[in-house]
């Protein structure tokens, strides 16, 4: 019988397994399997063990909790870091198990939806590389599936960290807002009570003075100020021990980001050819302002749903970033196993479609990405314009599962998953 134990066991096999190859192919061959973020991670972890800055270490544009957590690499084992992004992977398959679980699933059926994450070669290489995303998808996941049960002051806590750990998180704070409205269970208003009848004239103004103090309720003060406090009691104590290079390196480096090198972003051509321009400036405030207004679109359209609005507004956040990498797309796929339950669409058939589209747009772009690299080729137009196909496509992707998704709101008789699959309805 599949349960999520045999899962969550089979993903750290299939992880350890991997990550045990890796050694062997980085002391064997050319091309080596760790990723060179790891490298990094692992001298700032040496300089900080050795008393130091872990900015010391050029390119390492991370808060220095993580720096903190990989010294073990400097006095235990080269790969504990990895270990411990293993582990996270982990706990995000086992609480995608316990949220569609806890909306109702039957155990065998979240097991399999976790199988989803913790199977996925995808996932598991990208953290047994050393990449440390996994580290922000458990502390997401983690966050959200405290409001679900309700804990609102450690869900605050934990999007606290999870933003000070990486600041994409933030788009997060619209649809925590959403749902955390007065349907939410036991949430009071510490509003006044409702404005007494005026005459017509002041009707209008009244009517918006009283949608804005619905607004506020105890438990949206309350993600409020806790969130806030989590995060700016971290960040103050880094600032203190590190000062403004922290708050550079960490945060004021990924808003003003410019990266030459060739990426999945559609961006990139752009803004390698205006990189020492001050039209590079304006070039990054072009690609930011489309992502934001769609990415706040969808928080607030689908925020009831807590989880969609999450996958939806990451999925549209990294397709629109003026940088995109493989590891990003772990951002989303931990949402994809909780939100795939209220889609019509079958996995074993559109849903193959919209994977296929997926996946062979990249690899349209990794064949053109393989000429430049290896065989020196001038392919920076088609790259460009892979890069154009791949935009489009994630869109169409985007949209297909917009357009077939049941929402769901979290705090609701509603949100609990049929015993049967969903099936399209017919047209």
């Amino acid at each position: 019988m599949l349960t999520a134990r045999n899962v969550l066991v089979g993903g750290l096999l299939l992880r350890a397994g991997m990550l045990l190859y890796g050694l062997w192919q980085d002391a064997n061959m050319t091309v080596k399997y760790t990723d060179i973020d790891y490298n990094v991670f692992s001298d700032a972890a040496r300089f900080v063990w050795e008393g130091g800055s872990p900015y010391q270490r050029s390119t390492y544009r991370y808060t220095p909790l993580l720096a903190w957590a990989l010294t073990p690499n400097a006095w235990l084992h080269p790969t504990f870091g990895k270990w411990l992004f293993v582990a996270c992977d982990c706990v995000v398959g086992a609480l995608v198990a316990r949220i569609v679980q806890e909306r109702g699933m039957s155990e065998q059926r979240a097991a399999a939806y976790s199988a989803l994450w913790l199977l996925n070669p995808q996932v598991a290489n990208i953290s047994t590389r050393g990449s440390a995303e996994s580290v922000v998808c458990a502390a997401v996941m983690a966050a959200l599936y405290a409001i679900q049960r309700r804990q609102i002051v450690l869900g605050s806590m934990l999007f606290g960290l999870a933003v000070h750990l990486k600041i994409y998180p933030i788009i997060y704070a619209l649809p925590l807002l959403v749902v955390l409205d007065r349907s939410a269970p036991e949430a009071r208003s510490i509003a006044p009570p409702a404005w007494p009848k005026a005459s017509s004239s002041g009707n209008n103004k009244i009517k918006s003075g009283s949608r804005l103090k619905g607004w506020v309720n105890a438990h949206r003060v309350c993600f409020f100020i806790v969130s806030a406090s989590v995060f700016f009691l971290l960040s103050t104590a880094m600032y203190c021990m590190y000062g403004q290079e922290f708050v550079h390196e960490t945060y004021l480096y990924h808003v003003a980001r410019k990266d030459h090198r060739h990426n999945y972003s559609m961006w990139f051509l752009p803004i390698y050819l205006t990189f020492r321009s001050p039209a590079s400036v304006a070039m990054g405030l072009l690609s930011f302002l489309p992502q934001a207004v769609v990415v706040a679109v969808l928080g607030f359209a689908y925020g009831q749903d807590l989880y969609f609005a999450a996958f939806a507004q990451t999925f549209a956040f990294v397709a629109y970033n003026k940088v995109c990498t493989a590891q990003y797309f772990m951002w989303y796929m931990c949402f994809l196993p909780v939100i795939w339950p209220y889609n019509s669409q079958r996995l074993v058939t559109k849903g193959l479609v919209l994977l296929g589209v997926w996946f062979g747009t990249q690899a349209l772009y990794l064949q053109q990405a393989y000429r430049l690299e290896f065989l020196g080729e001038n392919t920076f137009a088609p790259l460009w314009l892979a890069g154009l196909v791949i935009f489009a496509a994630n869109n169409w992707v985007l949209q297909q599962i917009i357009a077939s998704q049941r929402v769901v709101p979290l705090f609701g008789s509603s949100s609990h998953v049929s015993s049967q699959p969903l099936v399209k309805k017919s047209q």
